[in-house]
């Protein structure tokens, strides 16, 4: 449905509730409106719907821009993740930019240790190519297929940013929702639209391309194009975007974008944009003072580029002062009841909640001319994830067994995954950091302290966890703590990598291959369990090819009955799942047969049977690998099967989650609940949200009619 026709329905849908008769309503000057699809109707004044339908007929896109001062690392991410949140819970439609003004075209080539984790988006599209046969298109993930057309398939890489987005909204973004400097200047896609591109083909008609106005002009058509892409499922635009500035006030690589949006706030106009400025509020230990000038500074340089903020969000130990913010008002020319304290939390479920408390939401809605639209933020079911997390005591260790444990942002998805698990289950997680490589004995030999300690960490825990990774540093560890777990029968999870992993630490241990490996530790091996994917061609490092597959539930041809086994169960018995994937090796097909007649089973493959996506040991409590990374489609509130399965089998609750409905399961009770008393876990089925069966907050408890506007889909509703 485009603009013109939604705007047609809410028109229709105002006057027929608007009218008299037979309709019953709570009075007579009030009307339930579906303020968006956020899941809730909410009973209005008719002055409210009136200002709703009014905004919906000439609606325009408003911007909130989340940028940092002082120091990196202020929490930029989580707080513009939040203030979406609570947007949306006010029954906006949220979309999201992260800006990273790098020079790279994506995180795809980055060190973990540089930027935290590379995360996977959800829009890998295909792409027909007219490419020389054996050459690689210097594209973002664009691999050669033999035939004369070339199929693309493009999987996005993206800052972890964008996790937190999509974990905090529930909604998919995609590539385009990341930009960086590179892909301003030369994006690398097929049907590119960069500067550069177009300069060669012309299209600037001759000029001097400059940073202004050519690259400012750039970033600005980039944003208003993709705060248009609907992410959330419905149709047309959202209400309300959400653009992080990453970096820090100042630096110099952020110029043209801080330059650009200047631009673009006064091109938008007043009342559509509103500036939110993170900054430090460092507090001296010695005397426990607050102290302002690190705000003030940063906010008298972002005035002199020439954005103003509406409000400050001051990260800081403890909350602010009310002399504090008089005087940050005072001198950074912002109102105090626009000042808000963003202090450190027991997690950080409760950073929307410190918004709501400090009427944020009201102060952004005043700023956007939405406070006669939106409503109250309901957050109940949140409020109740945050409160139950802060209850829980009994532990679930597991053991994270990988390659840059130094840096948890490294994996970030991966704990979240394991955290929303946990909550699901109950239980308080806890992390225990292995480095791969301290496993290893070339370790015991140099270092026996850190030998042991890892292996004792290792032996303490209630379950194990091999992520990602690529490289042959820490693989010898990584086999190991396999071994262990498979031998002892210790709860197992394996992705990407670890899957790999898995499966040649079985050929070495069971099938006595004892040279068994990947190509990518040792091309020349006599035995290699995983071998590079065959469509694939690399002519630089940056050219990493991923492929995106949605895989199949194997119906039959195996020893083992697959609908039998753990991983189909912990997905609802779906015979299709579709996950994201980021890899360059696979299981060599050649040795499928060998490792299934041992004990191992392939459970899982992708829709052409030669791709392995899943592996399970059918004797073992919970031992399963799988090729794709479950972790990127966890959100909170709806946990990943798969680490939901590990959880339940590190705790010893592994059979009664298999018997679950996995459409609807309830856990916990008591104060903090729903109103029957539970609390919804609802896991991804297909890798899309299921709908609960009852006792949902989202669901009306009233006759609901729908009305359908010249054949169009479903719009809206009003309880008679």
């Amino acid at each position: 449905m485009n603009t013109k026709d939604y705007n047609k329905c809410l028109l229709k849908n105002f006057m027929m509730a608007s009218k008299g008769g037979k309709e019953k309503r709570k009075s007579s000057k009030s009307v339930c409106l579906p303020v968006s699809s956020f899941g809730r109707s909410r009973w209005c004044h008719r002055s409210r719907v009136q200002s709703f339908v009014s905004w919906g007929l000439s609606k325009t896109m408003k911007y909130v821009l989340v940028t940092g001062g002082v120091v990196s690392g202020l929490g930029k991410g989580v707080t513009a993740s939040s203030i979406g949140l609570i947007l949306k819970a006010c029954g906006l439609r949220v979309t999201s930019i992260k800006i990273d003004p790098y020079l790279n075209t994506d995180a795809g080539t980055m060190s973990p240790f540089e930027h935290g984790e590379v995360y996977v988006l959800d829009d890998g599209g295909e792409e027909q190519a007219k490419l020389p046969e054996g050459n690689m298109d210097a594209g973002n993930d664009h691999f050669i297929d033999t035939t004369d057309s070339l199929l693309c398939v493009c999987v996005s890489k993206v800052d972890l940013d964008l996790g937190n987005y999509e974990r905090f909204l529930d909604i998919k973004l995609t590539r385009d929702n990341n930009i960086t400097t590179g892909k301003i200047y030369q994006a690398t896609d097929v049907l590119s639209q960069s500067v550069i591109d177009k300069e060669r083909r012309g299209d600037y008609l001759g000029k001097t391309v400059q940073v202004v106005p050519h690259i400012t002009d750039a970033i600005q058509e980039w944003v208003e194009r993709v705060a248009k892409i609907p992410v959330d499922g419905e149709e047309g635009p959202a209400d309300v975007c959400v653009i992080e500035l990453g970096g820090t006030i100042g630096d110099i690589e952020s110029m043209p974008f801080i330059e650009a949006l200047g631009q673009f706030s006064y091109r938008v106009g007043a009342g559509n944009f509103c500036l939110i400025h993170v900054s430090l509020v460092p507090v001296l230990s010695v005397v426990g003072e607050q102290k302002t000038k690190p705000t003030q500074h940063s906010v008298r340089g972002l005035r002199g580029l020439g954005l103003a903020p509406n409000i400050l969000a001051c990260r800081s130990t403890t909350a602010l002062d009310e002399n504090v913010k008089a005087k940050l008002s005072q001198f950074c020319h912002v109102s105090a009841e626009n000042i808000i304290t963003l202090y450190d939390v027991s997690n950080i479920w409760h950073i929307p909640l410190l918004l709501r408390d400090q009427k944020a939401h009201e102060a952004i809605l005043k700023v956007l001319n939405l406070l006669s639209v939106a409503g109250e933020p309901c957050l109940e079911e949140w409020t109740s994830r945050a409160e139950l997390y802060d209850m829980l005591h009994e532990r679930v260790r597991i053991a994270m067994v990988g390659k840059y444990t130094g840096l948890s942002d490294s994996y970030l998805s991966v704990i979240k995954a394991l955290l929303h698990a946990s909550v699901a289950q109950g239980k308080k997680l806890i992390v225990d950091w292995v480095p791969a490589c301290d496993l290893e004995p070339e370790t015991a030999k140099e270092n026996p302290d850190v030998y042991n300690a890892a292996w004792n960490l290792l032996k303490a825990a209630d379950g194990v966890l091999v992520p990602g990774g690529f490289g042959d540093r820490g693989v010898q560890g990584k086999i190991l703590a396999t071994k262990y777990a498979r031998e002892n029968r210790i709860p197992f999870l394996g992705i990407c990598l670890g899957m790999q992993i898995a499966v040649i630490e079985f050929a070495r241990s069971v099938l006595g291959l004892k040279d068994a490996n990947s190509t990518e530790f040792d091309p020349n091996t006599k035995n290699p369990c995983v071998i590079f994917m065959p469509e694939v061609y690399v002519s630089t490092w940056a050219q990493q090819p991923t492929w995106e597959e949605p895989c199949v539930w194997d119906q039959g041809g195996h020893i083992f009955q697959v609908m039998d086994c753990k991983s189909a169960k912990l997905y609802g018995n779906r015979s299709f799942i579709d996950e994201r994937h980021r890899h360059r090796y696979e299981v060599n097909p050649n040795m499928v047969m060998h490792l299934e007649n041992s004990g191992l089973s392939f459970t899982g493959k992708d829709a052409s049977g030669q791709r392995m996506e899943i592996v399970e040991l059918p004797n073992h409590p919970y031992f399963v690998g799988v090729q794709f990374h479950p972790e990127f489609k966890s959100r909170p509130g709806k946990p990943s099967a798969l680490f939901l399965g590990l959880i339940a089998a590190a705790c010893g609750q592994l059979d009664s989650v298999l018997k679950e409905d996995r459409f609807s399961q309830k856990i916990g009770t008591g104060k903090g609940g729903m109103s029957n008393g539970t609390k919804m876990v609802k896991t991804y089925q297909n890798g899309s949200p299921t709908k609960p069966a009852n006792g949902s907050l989202m669901m009306f408890t009233a006759i609901v009619m729908v009305f359908r506007f010249k054949g169009e889909a479903e719009f809206g509703a009003f309880l008679l």
